[in-house]
């Protein structure tokens, strides 16, 4: 019989897969307002929000390997300008990729950098 115990995992940071830290971490610098969590020391490097607010701190990893196909997972973020804070990520180095919506929810599929993919909804 399965343990009905309630589960103890949290979720404790996002980490995502990287050729270079500097123009990663300078990316989601600017488009989170983050603040260094550690720097990077061999394969990882880290970085906050500047207060315990809730959101998740971000890990870079180190690989060898470039993105080659859709990320499985991928990080959600909602804006109240969703169209104006696309514009600014652009403006940091992201790529604009798709436009969605279904009923009332609408999303734009973005790339940092590297390629690494993530959601911006919001109207």
């Amino acid at each position: 019989m399965a343990d009905r115990a309630r589960p103890s995992l949290a979720m404790h940071a996002v980490v995502i897969d990287c050729g270079e830290f500097e123009p990663l971490i300078a990316f989601w610098f600017a488009a989170l307002g983050y603040v260094e969590w550690f720097p990077p020391h061999g394969q990882f490097a880290g970085i906050k929000p500047p207060e315990r607010d809730g959101r998740l701190p971000v890990i870079f990893q180190k690989v060898p390997e470039r993105k080659v196909v859709k990320n499985r997972v991928h990080i959600d973020f909602e804006a109240a300008d969703r169209v104006a804070e696309v514009a600014r990520l652009v403006a940091l180095g992201a790529t604009a990729l798709e436009e969605h919506s279904l009923g009332e929810i609408r999303w734009t599929r973005v790339a940092d950098p590297e390629g690494n993919e993530f959601c911006v909804a919001g109207s």
